[in-house]
């Protein structure tokens, strides 16, 4: 019986899926090292187009996810970033949010099977990604037409005036806020985090728009706390025996050396271009897993839909999918070669000017 449910969960990992998870893991983690994000929300869904199950590939993500994070915590500490308070401070809440998630994917598990599963992980990206993706990509076109440069919403300042006992002040981020407020952002990271795999998109805006983070520290400053939650959250599933160490060891080949550039590239760009490139890939990858729904609502027998029409749906979502990575790594590495060039060209002025 555990050979057959083994059988189920775990794939076969051909060539061509090899490639394709270094390259899925290469550009997460080209985009977790940008925009802080962890990159789940182009992993799990990823994998989940090859046919791995979604609490397979909700563990697998989690345990690719803290060594990455470390690494991409270190590289942008360097730079001066990182909020190591404000990540330890929201970590606190987030464990919580991460045993609370796993709970819920496990009930959801035990009801309704793995395909109830898949619908319950696939319905939650859509919703979460066209909600926050959407805001994002609307706050980042509104920045664009102005000064292109961060302000402080309006409800981060209004919270931020509330003293509310206990205060904390976070150095490196410059923000003084009540601790209560900084409760919701690190339970919502992670149940979101162990139920999905996916807490960044969370975090950070919640950084952003809740307590007045700015950008580049928001997003460096959840590299913290996803390694604290993807460790703790990886101890959990592994003891259920969700964690397929293959795939978690290909995503993370690929990813180290994504995550080190994507932090390169922070250094390079405007703060309004980490949340343009965040928006876009969150609205195409919404598309990707909206596709997938109907597969999982047949297997359920909610909806009656030919084999051909699931097949046609499943190959569209893969090439979203596919175009949701291409298009993360085009403007990832766009951004970083303009930004190159724009330093060169004033270098050439000034020494031309010297001279």
């Amino acid at each position: 019986m555990d050979v057959a449910l083994d059988s189920l969960r775990f794939i076969d990992l051909t060539t061509a899926n090899v490639i394709f998870l270094l390259i899925v893991g290469f550009i997460g983690g080209l985009v977790s090292g940008f925009i802080g994000s962890g990159g789940a929300f182009v992993l799990t869904p990823g994998m989940m187009s090859l046919g791995v199950p979604g609490t397979v590939a909700v563990a697998s993500n989690m345990c690719h996810k803290f060594p990455k994070a470390l690494v991409g915590a270190i590289k942008r500490f360097r730079y001066g970033q990182v909020d190591v308070k404000l990540g330890v401070v929201t970590a606190a809440s987030a464990g919580i949010g991460v045993q609370v998630g796993i709970k819920i994917q496990n009930m959801i598990l035990a009801a309704w099977g793995q395909a109830g599963s898949n619908l319950y992980v696939s319905l939650s990206f859509v919703t979460v990604l066209i909600t926050v993706g959407g805001y994002v990509f609307y706050d980042a076109m509104k920045s664009r037409k102005g000064t292109g440069q961060d302000k402080t919403p309006a409800l981060a300042l209004k919270l931020q005036k509330i003293n509310l006992w206990p205060m904390v002040y976070f150095k490196t981020a410059n923000v003084r806020i009540s601790l209560w407020f900084t409760v919701p952002v690190g339970f919502a990271t992670g149940m979101l985090a162990a139920t999905i795999a996916v807490g960044g998109f969370i975090g950070v805006p919640g950084m952003i728009y809740v307590m007045g983070v700015g950008g580049l520290v928001a997003s460096a400053s959840e590299l913290v706390l996803a390694f604290l939650m993807g460790l703790c959250g990886t101890v959990n599933w592994a003891m259920q025996g969700m964690v397929d160490i293959r795939l978690t060891l290909i995503i993370l080949a690929g990813s180290l050396l994504g995550v080190q550039l994507g932090a390169i590239g922070t250094t390079l760009v405007r703060e309004v271009m980490i949340k343009v490139v965040m928006g876009s890939i969150m609205l195409i990858v919404a598309v990707s897993r909206a596709l997938a729904m109907p597969k999982y609502l047949a297997q359920l027998g909610l909806m009656n839909i030919s084999k051909d029409a699931v097949s046609i749906m499943d190959a569209v979502s893969f090439g979203i999918m596919c175009a949701a990575l291409a298009l993360g790594a085009v403007i990832i590495l766009g951004a970083m070669v303009k930004a190159r060039r724009a330093m060169a060209r004033q270098a050439d002025q000034t020494a031309y000017g010297q001279a």
